[in-house]
């Protein structure tokens, strides 16, 4: 795996999330419960810009007529049908899909994502 420059960490944790290009790709870094993550930006249901969606959270299973709400700020929703992903493991609320991820490292205040 080769190490890629992707941005500045205090940046992305000011800010939550940040769009930047990686080898010719849109990579969505996010900053989650004090991790880094990087995520594809394609959804995997139509290969919208899933990483510019809404940061937040969803309804969780509940009981008949109860609505209980979590994950507050884990869940990418893709703007252009609704599909939310865990913003932790990348994977669909709903189904099987799952959002392509890379490994993020830090050095200092600097964010690398590795990758072939």
């Amino acid at each position: 795996m080769n190490r890629y420059y992707a941005a500045k960490a205090g940046e992305v944790r000011t800010k939550g999330r940040m769009i930047v290009e990686v080898k010719g790709m849109e990579i969505g870094l996010f900053h989650v419960d004090g991790q880094f993550y990087a995520w594809r930006n394609v959804c995997p249901h139509a290969a919208a810009p899933v990483c510019e969606g809404p940061v937040c959270g969803t309804r969780l299973p509940s009981l008949v007529y109860e609505y209980e709400y979590g994950k507050h700020l884990e869940i990418v929703r893709c703007p252009w049908h609704g599909w939310e992903f865990d913003l932790k493991d990348g994977r669909h609320l709903g189904g099987d899909a799952k959002l392509r991820g890379f490994p993020v490292e830090t050095d200092g205040d600097e964010l690398y994502v590795l990758m072939r």
